[in-house]
């Protein structure tokens, strides 16, 4: 099965060893994967704030560079949730239209490609460890993967799951949001630090590197003993 990794920029810059996890899990389960050279930001930002043409033009790029793709895989529910867009942008233009629904229906989110594409919810992970997960708004809301990642965590070895309360709760990333509206970002990323700590786990897991860098980094300014970690890190893990 030929697979093409988008990894998004986050991933790209702040969490290269997602990506490399990624690819070592689809490998190991019999996947054939490649990395388009051309892949670019998915225009999600520019498309968030309004700028709608110039987004047209990131998402034609992105068409064209996955465009003979088998499968796209992304290790990011809203990037994938943003390829999912791509065929709001081109009601008027049939043609682009069609290849952004074509482009949509290969993309995939890691943990949904893994359950529902590949059929496997036992990786053989081990992870020793009291952890929690953060359900992201885009992943749950926009793509509608809710079951898959708690399906691989269920058979990871080793590892003490809590539920978070009011898991359902935005971070308070949200891209352009946390920059615009900062000190209601604040407030929300306190809160959901807060219901983590609820769990007393000492990990916290996630699948989506925004909302991951956003409560990461509240935690490391409030010197909390908390791990944070990609869904990616922990069903690679052996240990």
């Amino acid at each position: 099965m030929k697979v093409s990794l988008f990894v998004t920029c986050l991933a790209d810059v702040f969490y290269p060893g997602v990506g490399k996890d990624v690819i070592e899990i689809l490998e190991k389960n019999g996947c054939n994967v490649d990395f388009p050279q051309a892949q670019t930001c998915c225009g999600q930002p520019a498309y968030n704030s309004g700028y709608h043409k110039e987004t047209k033009d990131v998402a034609k790029h992105m068409i064209r560079t996955f465009e003979h793709a088998d499968y796209v895989v992304t290790p990011s529910g809203s990037c994938g949730a943003m390829i999912h867009e791509y065929s709001h942008l081109f009601e008027d233009d049939p043609i682009w239209k069609e290849k952004a629904v074509t482009l949509a229906t290969k993309t995939f989110e890691f943990t949904q490609f893994l359950v529902d594409v590949l059929k496997k919810d036992d990786i053989g992970a081990i992870f020793n460890k009291k952890a929690t997960y953060h359900t992201s708004c885009h992943m749950t809301r926009l793509l509608g993967v809710k079951d898959a990642p708690m399906k691989l965590l269920k058979n990871v070895e080793g590892l003490e799951f809590a539920s978070l309360p009011n898991k359902e709760t935005c971070c308070g990333f949200g891209g352009t949001f946390s920059v615009k509206m900062m000190p209601i970002s604040e407030q929300m990323v306190n809160e959901k630090i807060e219901h983590i700590e609820e769990t007393e786990a000492e990990v916290l897991i996630g699948a989506d590197c925004g909302c991951l860098m956003n409560i990461g980094g509240r935690i490391e300014r409030q010197g909390k003993p908390i791990k944070v970690m990609h869904i990616a890190q922990v069903l690679n893990s052996k240990q």
